[in-house]
């Protein structure tokens, strides 16, 4: 059968080698059994997952041994996609020789990244990275049954997208491994903000602890920051003289705010700048490009915006839009 039978045009070159072989010859499609669990003197555990966004569902299969809690054997059942298929066959295949603890630690993006042909090229389409989500997420499942608990136990506390079930972790990592600019990306690499978008910034039906503007915000300052550990932790602010408060204040922005904002078509300048005795600080701004109007601007970038100047520079720092 021909690449294009499969998959119509680019799209067949967005997937590995790897992701194609497993969608074709999965190692461990099938079924484990009470039986194979007694000879391996282990308990058998199975788990059901499905992914409610495209209908794709896996049922995994266990053997934990019974003096070391080792996953000696792991299979599958899936009904679903090609992708979902490879990324569960791969997932199946980290468990086995780790522990039931270890295996929870699987995540998402490991099993995408252990289903690419080369380092830094992704292993399928960002549409499909919910199926490598479906496959750590059932993992989590099956350790929950095998001790006996609620996967709530288990389950990351801070989920920033509650229809897809993404966590803030698996967002933090999307944007850090693959180098995210723009929500739209994260939407594609996770799957948050693809259903009723309130996750992507305040204003929406529901209120969100997280969203992904802010995420994306604070995330790609760090990156910065990362890149360049030597900007300057200045002197004490209270201190300095007005002059002196301007250029520290335009230093931050130029180095850890601009940056993230313009990747959103965004922009930011210094307004006005007012102390008082006491050492307090009102820093006024006027926001640029696409800031302008957007519902994050009032709430999440302002947030942003106030919380680097007052890392980098002073707690006393207080933001406003002028």
């Amino acid at each position: 059968m021909a690449k294009s039978d499969l998959i119509g045009g680019s799209l067949w070159e967005q997937y590995s080698k790897k992701v194609a072989d497993r969608m074709n010859n999965p190692r461990h499609f099938g079924e484990l059994t009470e039986e194979d669990a007694r000879r391996m003197n282990g308990k058998l555990v199975i788990a059901n997952e499905g992914a409610e966004s495209c209908g794709d569902t896996v049922r995994l299969y266990w053997i934990v041994g019974n003096d070391d809690e080792v996953i000696k054997a792991a299979a599958f059942k899936s009904f679903g996609c090609g992708t979902a298929i490879a990324s569960t066959d791969m997932m199946a295949e980290m468990c086995i020789g780790k522990t039931v603890d270890e295996a929870t630690k699987i995540t998402n993006l490991d099993v995408e990244h252990a289903l690419r042909d080369t380092e830094d090229t992704a292993a399928v389409p960002p549409q499909k990275m919910h199926c490598s989500v479906m496959a750590s997420e059932v993992i989590k499942r099956a350790a929950a049954i095998y001790r006996n608990v609620d996967i709530a136990t288990l389950e990351e506390k801070d989920i920033v997208c509650e229809c897809a079930r993404v966590t803030l972790q698996t967002v933090e990592d999307a944007i850090r491994v693959n180098d995210l600019t723009t929500v739209e990306q994260i939407t594609g690499y996770t799957k948050a903000g693809a259903f009723c978008k309130s996750c992507i910034r305040p204003g929406g039906h529901e209120k969100r602890k997280y969203y992904l503007v802010d995420i994306l915000a604070r995330v790609r300052a760090e990156m910065a920051h990362e890149k360049n550990p030597n900007l300057a932790q200045i002197d004490d602010f209270s201190t300095m003289s007005v002059v002196k408060k301007i250029r520290a204040l335009e230093q931050v922005l130029d180095a850890q705010i601009r940056p993230v904002l313009a990747r959103d078509g965004g922009g930011v300048e210094l307004e006005d700048l007012h102390c008082d005795d006491e050492g307090a600080c009102i820093v006024a701004v006027r926001y640029k490009g696409a800031c302008k109007g957007c519902a994050g601007s009032v709430a999440g970038t302002l947030g942003f915006i106030q919380q680097t100047l007052q890392d980098k520079l002073s707690t006393s720092i207080e933001v406003k839009v002028a």
